[in-house]
């Protein structure tokens, strides 16, 4: 009837417009095997699919997997009458036979699959009611320390079941900043980097998460969530410095001997040792538990205190955390006796001194650690030669080593020499040093100049530092080479400021002026010196140094012209690089010995961006500075002395220019070889990458990118990678084989923002095994394949012509040379 007529044609436009599935676009045919895709949460009583059947069919019969849902009418209209969930069953199975008015098979059973199509009708959930987590202070940034974790029954494939997190809430929240993080799709948390330097368990022992999860893959819109709360506690960090271990040195025990350990705040660390001292032989090691080992005996007096660092690692490698430092000190032991200072231990003592006069210190060692006890030494005197005019003439201090007169004065007649064997002991070991003491004759003369004046002497200011410039003599009648005859000499008057010195000849006392510091006409022209000489013994009571222990002499210094002389060697100044011309960037000042004015001028001024002022020394920019040629400017500084012998002396100028925003963004390089295959089969995309001579930040440039023609954003798409990187994409696939020049914009966003406008060259091209394959045509000075042919014919036959002729001109020569012969033969001989 009409009715039913508008019923099937409904039934075929609501299949039409809810499923759009079937074989080859129809919406009935014969039986085979199908397949068929329907969206889940329709309303009943939507249509499938009309089967058709051949007599002597005259019905149909529908099994296998229905659960009620799935009907066929006798008709082959197939249909469902409930509503579909893919959660519960995402392809139902169905077989479908045809069948005589009788009820008997006559054609099937054929397979029919159904697929159930996802819709966004289940919310994702957590799986935990609440989720409690620790995390030590100083972890790595990063690094998960936990998960939270939502299950979403639609299907995972399609954005219905594709789960975004995001932590909404942190408490406490200090000074606005988030000390954690989630991964967005795996859920892990970690720590920010402030939250790695931040975290202390004293201030704030726990922190409080509000993390949310969302499907459709975070969109705001048709999408669903569920939120959970996550407590975190905050545990100290034991990755921490042990403190200083102490070995005794030279063990004895089996090593490798444990002597601390670190750990790191997780278990599965990678553990080494960095020694930065480099030693040869590195004596310590660490096992893959944290534990340090001293792996041989150490030496004290070899090195008495070790420094390195352990380090953790994960399994990629990368260090956990910032090393910690081990010191180690190595314990003494009395494992070193005293060492005399030399074989024989020389002092002096003069006739008549007073009984109790210290003679001298004898300082023996020991290698072992100091302000220990077993570095404590004992003297004693255990011989004393001669033994006359008695024994126990010396004693010594018990600790100090210092020896002194006990008994009486000496009297060199009597002995002019004694020989002490001294045991010096500390708490384990001896020692035998020796000392000798020699007894002197009295300090009773004084020391007499041979002249008291030596007149005056003249030198030129520039004389050579270390110069001897005077011999002066002096005698002494005490008993030879001894403190009491050895002479010092020292200037009593006129330098200073030390520009003299006198040294003595061992052998002969003379003295021996020189020159100390250079000399300078313009401090003094004149010195009168005034010098004394001593012995290093004191003189007897009563005995003093009069006139004839000091004499004189006058030193003329005379002028040399010298060049004038810079206040620094280097001067620096710093200026940002877009200072005006004329601007002064700083000045230098030299000041002429001789007092005579100062000309500036520049040398090295390759640029010629500097210019100065000839009598101040002020330093002005000439022309336009630019940090991007030359962020260091280095010149030199000429000062010569006006009037006299124009010398002149050097110095440099550094200029630090500072940066400003004044160079637009460029590519990086060239881009000549950017292609697509054509035609394209899906849009792609392109990544360039783009520079700015400018000076960057820490953070390195932070450009952004756009099109520069809004008429090719139906076409192309400028997004950023990252602060250098950009991808042009397409947007469609209908592009011509030919070369696209696509503008693009650079913003550097500096102070002011600089753009820089750049094309990029495209070329759409056919494509042989990857590469863009591009037919040669004729171009501008490559001949065609005719032209070349032509040209290799004609040189092959002018060739040809070439050796055909000079073959026939030697051919005619020969020829010519035998009749030649042959007259010859003929011929008779004439007289």
């Amino acid at each position: 009837t009409i009715m039913q007529a508008q019923l099937h044609c409904f039934y075929l436009l609501t299949l039409y417009l809810t499923t759009g599935y079937g074989q080859e676009g129809m919406f009935s045919g014969p039986m085979k095997p199908m397949n068929f895709s329907v969206f889940e949460g329709q309303e009943p009583s939507q249509i499938i699919f009309q089967f058709k059947a051949n007599p002597p069919a005259v019905t149909f019969k529908l099994t296998g997997e229905t659960d009620g849902i799935f009907h066929i009418q006798p008709d082959g209209l197939l249909y469902h009458n409930g509503t579909l969930d893919r959660e519960t069953r995402a392809v139902h199975k169905l077989e479908i036979s045809a069948l005589d008015a009788h009820g008997a098979t006559v054609d099937g059973p054929v397979p029919i699959t159904v697929e159930v199509k996802d819709i966004n009708d289940n919310r994702p959930m957590f799986l935990q009611s609440k989720y409690e987590g620790s995390v030590r202070q100083n972890s790595r940034p990063g690094k998960p320390f936990m998960y939270v974790n939502a299950t979403d029954l639609d299907d995972p494939a399609t954005p219905n079941g594709q789960l975004i997190y995001q932590i909404v809430l942190q408490l406490p929240k200090i000074n606005n900043v988030m000390y954690f993080q989630i991964n967005n799709k795996t859920g892990g948390i970690s720590l920010t980097v402030e939250g790695s330097r931040e975290l202390d368990p004293v201030k704030n022992p726990s922190y409080n998460l509000v993390v949310s999860v969302k499907d459709m893959g975070g969109q705001i819109e048709n999408s669903f969530s569920d939120s959970i709360s996550v407590d975190i506690m905050v545990k100290e960090n034991i990755w921490k410095a042990p403190e200083t271990v102490e070995i005794v040195e030279n063990s004895t025990d089996p090593h490798p001997i444990k002597i601390t350990q670190v750990r790191w705040n997780e278990p599965g660390a990678q553990y080494s040792l960095a020694d930065k001292e480099k030693l040869p032989r590195f004596p310590f090691s660490i096992d893959q538990e944290g534990d340090i080992y001293v792996t041989h005996p150490l030496d004290r007096e070899e090195k008495d205190s070790y420094v390195f660092y352990a380090v953790a690692k994960d399994e990629h490698g990368k260090p956990l955390s910032y090393a910690l430092q081990i010191d180690v000190k190595v314990k003494d032991i009395n494992d070193n006796p005293p060492m005399c200072p030399s074989p024989v231990t020389v002092f002096e003592v003069q006739e008549k001194e007073k009984i109790g006069s210290s003679i001298g210190t004898l300082v023996a060692r020991d290698m072992d650690e100091e302000n220990t006890m077993n570095s404590v030494l004992e003297y004693r005197i255990v011989d004393q030669s001669p033994k006359s005019p008695t024994e126990g003439l010396f004693l010594v201090e018990r600790y100090t080593g210092t020896f002194q007169l006990a008994k009486q004065s000496l009297k060199k007649q009597e002995a002019p020499q004694y020989h002490l064997t001294v045991e010096v002991s500390d708490k384990d070991f001896k020692t035998l040093c020796h000392v000798q003491i020699n007894v002197i004759d009295i300090n009773d003369q004084i020391p007499i100049f041979e002249k008291s004046d030596y007149g005056n002497l003249t030198l030129a200011e520039d004389i050579p530092v270390g110069s001897i410039i005077l011999t002066i003599q002096a005698t002494d009648a005490d008993e030879p080479f001894t403190g009491s005859s050895k002479i010092l000499y020292r200037i009593t008057e006129g330098d200073s400021e030390g520009r003299l010195g006198i040294d003595t000849d061992p052998q002969t006392n003379a003295g021996y002026v020189m020159v100390k510091k250079p000399l300078d006409f313009e401090t003094a022209a004149v010195h009168n010196i005034v010098f004394h000489a001593e012995n290093p013994e004191p003189l007897v009571p009563g005995v003093k140094c009069n006139s004839s222990s000091s004499a004189k002499f006058t030193l003329i210094v005379t002028d040399v012209n010298e060049a004038p002389q810079f206040s620094q060697q280097v001067f620096q100044a710093k200026v940002s690089e877009d200072v005006a011309i004329g601007t002064k960037v700083g000045n230098v000042t030299a000041k002429d010995p001789e007092g005579l004015d100062i000309s500036y001028s520049l040398r090295g001024d390759t640029r010629g961006w500097l210019k100065i002022n000839h009598v101040t020394g002020e330093i002005f920019s000439a022309a336009r500075l630019d940090r991007e040629a030359a962020s260091l400017y280095r010149v030199q500084v000429l000062a010569t002395e006006v009037g006299g012998s124009s010398l002149s002396s050097t110095a440099n100028f550094h200029l630090t220019l500072t940066d400003v925003n004044d160079n637009p963004p460029r590519l990086v390089k060239e881009y000549t070889g950017l292609f697509f295959c054509y035609p394209l089969k899906a849009p792609g995309s392109l990544i360039f990458e783009a520079t700015d001579d400018d000076q960057q930040s820490f953070r390195g440039p932070q450009f952004t990118f756009s099109l520069g023609s809004e008429s090719l954003q139906n076409d192309w798409e400028v997004s950023k990678i990252n602060g250098t990187h950009a991808r042009l994409s397409t947007k469609h696939t209908g592009f011509e084989e030919e070369i696209y020049n696509i503008p693009i914009l650079i913003n550097d966003g500096g102070r002011p923002p600089l753009e820089g406008a750049i094309s990029l060259p495209v070329t759409f091209c056919t494509c042989v095994e990857g590469r863009c394959f591009r037919p040669a045509g004729q171009q501008a000075g490559i001949p065609t394949v005719g032209m070349a042919v032509g040209v290799l014919l004609t040189t092959i036959l002018v060739i040809g012509i070439i050796l055909a002729v000079v073959f026939i001109r030697m051919k005619n020569k020969g020829k010519d040379n035998v009749e030649s012969a042959q007259a010859s033969e003929v011929k008779p001989l004439r007289n």
